[in-house]
């Protein structure tokens, strides 16, 4: 998924601020689960982040465009661990990898519930064959 930098975006230094990474990352992760039916699908279960995390480790400017990579780095019985990495235009090597744990719940209750067989399903292909970082291979999807 291609994600173009504003130039509102950007520190007093003129780099993209930390904060809009996250922006990004849950642009993305958000963007696939509802294209594959894991969110506002027929589960009628919400995702809740109760965890996510970022590494810098290139400086991103204005204007620029980024193109986020999405994996599943563990399917649970009631979450899923979004792991995301962001490229530079024609870099091979991350500017940026993250995480996002999603808690799914009763929309009504907030307790958690059991994701699908489905939801499970729409998404298996963007867990990776072998165990291996974000950071070292980057996430496998382009989402």
């Amino acid at each position: 998924m291609a994600i173009a930098s504003r130039w509102a975006d950007c520190d007093a230094y003129g780099h993209v601020n930390n904060a809009i990474y996250y922006s990004w990352f849950d642009t993305a992760l958000t963007t696939l689960a509802i294209e594959r039916g894991v969110l506002r699908g027929p589960a009628a279960s919400i995702g809740l982040c109760i965890a996510s995390g970022c590494e810098f480790l290139a400086s991103i400017e204005f204007p620029e465009t980024v193109e986020a990579r999405v994996r599943i780095g563990r399917i649970g019985d009631k979450s899923l661990r979004y792991e995301i990495a962001l490229f530079r235009d024609g870099e091979a090597v991350p500017a940026a990898v993250g995480h996002f744990t999603h808690v799914f719940v009763a929309p009504d209750t907030r307790r958690p519930v059991a994701l699908t067989p489905e939801q499970k399903q729409a998404i298996a292909d963007l867990v990776p064959a072998t165990p291996a970082t974000a950071r070292t291979t980057g996430p496998a999807h382009d989402g």
